[in-house]
């Protein structure tokens, strides 16, 4: 696998869905089985043994902490929003000639779906998973796309960037692995 091509999480959102639904504080320092949710995504991530850089908020201590504990480097930005956290990501690690970009609120993705993801990027220049007709995370994009990676902004992320594009998808079985976490709720419905 090549040592070239990481993981980008961005985890710089507000979560105002979670707090506004009666959920306590940034739902990514919340309980899910074991660990943090942020937690949970960062070891899948690491588990892979690809590069993995974070992008948070200053104010995301805990993150960091974590990050931190397990070597793993973190850009710190006030975003506005996931396009914003996506390009400092990016530009964060130009070195790199692959980008998988995976949210920090998605703790079920396994590691080999990121691996999947990787090795199709040796092929193709957009990769992304798929249940059915459903497609998911991580988002798999070559050095091809780092200029419009890099211009991202505002909140719409990098669906913009895959519109008119021919994605490659790989098709997955697991469900449950693309399941994010928005509400407290969601977390009672954790995998073991």
């Amino acid at each position: 696998m090549s040592r070239n091509v990481g993981i980008i999480i961005t985890a710089a959102g507000f979560a105002r869905r979670f707090r506004e639904a009666g959920g306590n504080g940034n739902k990514l320092d919340a309980r899910l089985n074991n660990c943090s949710v942020f937690a949970q995504t960062l070891n899948n991530a690491c588990a892979t043994h690809l590069a993995v850089h974070v992008v948070t908020r200053p104010e995301n201590t805990h993150i960091q902490d974590l990050c931190h504990a397990q070597q793993v480097p973190v850009t710190l930005i006030d975003s506005t929003g996931l396009g914003e956290s996506i390009a400092a990501g990016v530009r964060a690690n130009s070195d790199w000639h692959g980008w998988l970009i995976h949210l920090a609120d998605m703790p079920f993705v396994p590691p080999d779906v990121f691996l999947q993801v990787a090795d199709a990027l040796k092929t193709y220049p957009l990769v992304r998973p798929r249940v059915g007709s459903l497609p998911g995370h991580p988002v798999g994009f070559d050095n091809t796309g780092f200029d419009k990676l890099c211009g991202l902004t505002g909140d719409n992320g990098a669906r913009e960037l895959l519109k008119g594009e021919a994605v490659h998808f790989i098709e997955i079985d697991d469900g449950d692995s693309q399941r994010d976490i928005d509400l407290p709720s969601q977390l009672v419905q954790g995998r073991k």
